[in-house]
């Protein structure tokens, strides 16, 4: 069924006749009341309806399958002057007029019923409607209004868990719903999560054992989990599918009817692993699935009763483990609400987000295979596509492909740890006990002084709607669908105190000032950094490891060896990324821009100043890339 076949086209083709009759009657009646502009006519003998054109339809939702809806039409009205002898032609006029109608949807739209009709008023006619849907069905419902709808929901099916916090149990709200819940496989890819029926039908489904497609019997009201949604993922996937179903059934019944109207083979709602609707991309299915996945999780852990568990299970962990820092048990805190309301731990994460947590959105993010520290900021500082970790990958196409950000980081001001892009100052950097530059414990409370700020948009657009992935963009998981695309964040500026900004200052002079001394004898520059840093061979050789006599060869010209060598070297004696290259170039190697190898290696360079060359080892073998 194509956007053609909304309600309005519906009135529009099925009911003309209806309406155009009904208002015949009316101006015949009300000639006296109508507002006619006449610039001819004199003197009104008749009136006579030629056309009419619906403007607008506005759909109030009544409980059962009934609707109210209000109609703006533009009436095309013929006029005729009592005196006709005076009048070679009839005047056209054109007046808007309103209708309020009703209808039964369980009996296909037959018993049509025009209640009430009168000249449109903007101010008259113009009322709020409490349910409203739009031309397609679906109800209309804004994101603030989101926790709302999720209570009355419950109000409605779970009365139980508005009282007092617990787990929801989806299939006892699928049968309180009068739905059942079957557990099969659906599809051989995996690409169905689930499916509900709104009729009777026969339908297809995977047969695992034989390998092929059967056919099944369905009931109306049967909700269809695929049990790999379970098993590949988590309880509370399998959990969030049924309850997701169950929206559909509350919500977008009326929508089904409507489009079963015009294709009586469609039976049921197929939803994608990836967030959408299987088979269909028109703009009101991506509304139907927005609602379905934003109110699943606030069904499944309601406002206030979440409010209540998150603040007991913070109060109890602070106690158990003697602290006050929210930041040191929030990840701690997002599991045991995940499980404790039987959703995903990501669920767990955007929900304390939403009830005023901010500082779980530095939980639980994975970057570059692995979950980065937890970390918290100024309240504000982010809007909801902002961030301060920036895979590695991405911190390298910006490098090339954004001149301000190269620029502003290949100074040596900061310095790349756990994927934050860090003011290289002892305030926000140290090193651990195995002498790893980590960050500091004030940094990781206070990221918007001293990191970059990155902007996230979402690449795969085409695999779920932006309505839905919006708010998980911050929130990215080992589990995530979502491709991203990162950018810089220009103008930001970081609120570091003076003291900080005066010691950046002093090592970027001094940064400099050995730069100048650089000549282009590849032995003379080895010589003036090994002194700078006050390095002997055999601790240099230490560092890297190698044996210290090999060392001394390099620096002395006896040996060229290796780019890979050079590059640890220059690691190991911190060296700023110009000085770094500005030594390779005048050594027997070079870096290659088309060597996937040589473009890590620049990376390492310009962004791991004061990383151990084992941290800088460490991080290339991901990448496949040896040093």
């Amino acid at each position: 069924m194509g956007l053609e076949h909304s309600f309005t086209n519906y009135v529009k083709e099925k009911y003309y006749n209806e309406l155009f009759e009904a208002l015949q009657d009316f101006i015949t009646d009300q000639v006296e009341n109508l507002e006619l502009r006449l610039n001819v006519v004199e003197e009104i003998d008749e009136v006579n309806l030629s056309d009419i054109e619906i403007k607008q339809i506005y759909i109030e939702d009544l409980p059962g399958t009934k609707i109210d809806f209000d109609i703006l039409l533009e009436a095309h009205i013929e006029v005729s002057d009592i005196n006709k002898r005076l009048v070679d032609e009839q005047e056209i006029c054109y007046q808007w007029f309103h209708y309020e109608c009703t209808i039964n949807l369980d009996t296909h739209f037959k018993n049509f019923v025009i209640k009430h009709i009168d000249i449109y008023n903007q101010r008259k006619n113009r009322k709020k409607i409490k349910n409203g849907l739009s031309e397609y069905f679906v109800p209309i419902i804004y994101k603030e209004d989101l926790d709302n709808v999720a209570t009355n929901f419950l109000k409605e099916h779970y009365p139980e868990a508005l009282i007092t916090p617990i787990k929801i149990d989806p299939e006892l709200l699928a049968r309180q719903m009068g739905l059942t819940v079957h557990m099969t496989r659906i599809s051989k890819d995996n690409s169905i999560f689930g499916q509900i029926y709104f009729k009777d039908t026969v339908s297809t489904f995977y047969d695992e054992t034989h390998d092929k497609t059967i056919e099944k019997k369905v009931e109306k009201g049967s909700i269809f989990v695929d049990p790999n949604c379970f098993f590949l993922r988590n309880l509370g996937s399998y959990n969030n599918t049924i309850v997701h179903e169950c929206v559909h059934w509350h919500l977008h019944k009326k929508a089904f009817m409507l489009k079963n109207l015009f294709d009586e083979d469609i039976t049921k709602i197929n939803c994608k692993v990836s967030g959408g609707v299987k088979g269909n991309k028109k703009e009101y299915i991506d509304w139907m699935e927005w609602q379905a996945n934003s109110l699943a999780p606030k069904i499944l852990m309601p406002l206030n009763m979440f409010k209540q568990e998150a603040y007991s299970i913070i109060q109890d962990l602070m106690k158990e483990k003697g602290t006050n820092d929210l930041l040191v048990i929030i990840e701690e805190t997002i599991d045991k609400l995940a499980e404790f309301f039987g959703v995903s731990r990501l669920a767990a994460k955007i929900r304390m987000i939403d009830v005023g947590y901010e500082e779980a959105i530095g939980a639980f993010n994975f970057i570059d295979g692995r979950y980065i520290p937890t970390h918290s900021f100024k309240k504000g500082t982010l809007e909801r596509n902002q961030t301060f970790s920036i895979g590695a990958v991405d911190a390298g196409i910006l490098s090339f492909t954004d001149a301000d950000f190269a620029k502003l980081t290949s100074s040596g001001r900061y310095v790349y740890i756990d994927s934050h892009f860090v003011l290289n100052t002892p305030k926000y950097v140290e090193k651990d006990l195995f002498g790893n530059l980590t960050l500091t414990n004030y940094a990781r409370h206070n990221m918007n002084e001293c990191c970059l700020v990155f902007t996230i948009t979402v690449r795969s657009s085409d695999r779920i709607g932006a309505n839905y992935h919006s708010e998980c963009v911050l929130n990215r998981d080992e589990n995530s669908p979502f491709e991203f695309d990162i950018s810089f964040h220009q103008g930001y500026e970081n609120s570091t105190p003076e003291k900080q900004e005066l010691f950046l200052e002093k090592v970027i002079m001094e940064n400099m000032e050995m730069y100048g001394k650089m000549s282009n004898d590849f032995c003379d520059c080895l010589a003036k950094v090994k002194d700078w840093r006050g390095l002997t061979y055999k601790e240099i050789a230490a560092k890297i490891p190698m044996d210290d006599r090999q060392v001394r060869r390099i620096f002395n010209g006896e040996s060229n060896g290796s780019l890979e060598t050079l590059v640890a070297i220059c690691i190991a004696l911190y060296l700023p990324p110009e000085i770094s290259f500005h030594i390779i170039d005048q050594s027997a190697h070079r870096l290659s821009t088309r060597v996937t190898s040589h473009q890590w290696y620049r990376y390492v360079l310009m962004y791991f100043q004061g990383k151990s060359v084992d941290e800088t080892r460490d991080f290339l073998k991901k990448y496949d890339v040896t040093l």
